[in-house]
């Protein structure tokens, strides 16, 4: 905690020398992207986007979980989306999941959490296979999903997310996604460890959480705010997925549903 302290206290100097100007942050903020990622400390936003001060608005939970949206049970990450994309009016949501992530992979095994019974339940709401948000998704006019995919800088072809998934890819629940991983490898990224004795292990946990990351973007579909903006094509999804042990971010490709280095 000392070493975080001493960088704390000298921050402001630090960000002088470094050219940030912060004074103008006291004006308001802009971001252009919210960010969901997960709480591991390994994966750092801002860091692997290399973005400043005002251009990415975080949302950081255990295992990058959407929950689904509620006003009977309105929650602080469900609060966080619709300010992001209400009021600050981001223009791109990105959903990050990982490798290695404690939280896909207790689901995948099957974990005991007894001795962790908020954070058991928490993970259990990713897995309910009736939740709020798939049926309040499947219920509005499947014409605002009609958007055309596009060329970015994000692949060569097939584009980000723009509020449907391409014919052949099949919008997963995370109840889906853990119950198939051990059935599914995921070809672009299953080198997450060079430890033959573990690799079908680590290939299943990488397929879990890439369709855990699907599953996480159709709970966004959800949310009236997020569904009234896919619809008017002022908002696009992507889904990511970061190697922590090698600094990769690969990209979900509607077009083929594959994840590929961005």
């Amino acid at each position: 905690m000392h070493s975080l302290i001493e960088h704390a206290r000298a921050f402001p100097a630090r960000a002088d020398a470094d050219g940030w100007h912060l004074a103008p942050l006291a004006a308001g903020q802009s971001p252009q992207v919210l960010f969901i990622s997960c709480s591991d400390s390994r994966v750092i936003p801002s860091l692997i986007c290399r973005a400043l001060p005002g251009e990415l608005f975080e949302l950081r939970t255990a295992g990058n979980i959407v929950p689904a949206y509620s006003l009977d049970r309105p929650s602080g990450e469900a609060a966080t989306i619709e300010f992001a994309v209400q009021v600050l009016r981001v223009n791109d949501i990105v959903v990050c999941g990982h490798s290695h992530c404690g939280a896909v992979g207790a689901l995948v095994r099957g974990d005991d959490l007894t001795t962790v019974p908020a954070l058991a339940r928490w993970l259990a709401d990713t897995t309910a296979e009736h939740d709020t948000a798939e049926h309040t998704s499947t219920e509005h006019d499947t014409t605002e999903h009609r958007t055309t995919e596009r060329t970015t800088p994000e692949h060569g072809t097939g584009g980000p997310d723009t509020g449907r998934h391409a014919p052949g890819t099949p919008q997963q629940t995370a109840h889906q996604a853990t119950h198939q991983a051990t059935h599914t490898t995921a070809d672009d990224t299953s080198d997450d460890t060079s430890d033959d004795t573990s690799d079908d292990d680590e290939t299943a946990l990488t397929a879990a959480v890439q369709r855990h990351v699907l599953a996480q973007l159709d709970r966004l579909r959800g949310y009236p705010a997020v569904r009234t903006r896919l619809a008017d094509g002022t908002l696009t999804l992507h889904g990511w997925y970061y190697q922590v042990h090698t600094g990769t971010v690969y990209a979900h490709r509607p077009c083929d549903g594959t994840f590929t280095p961005l």
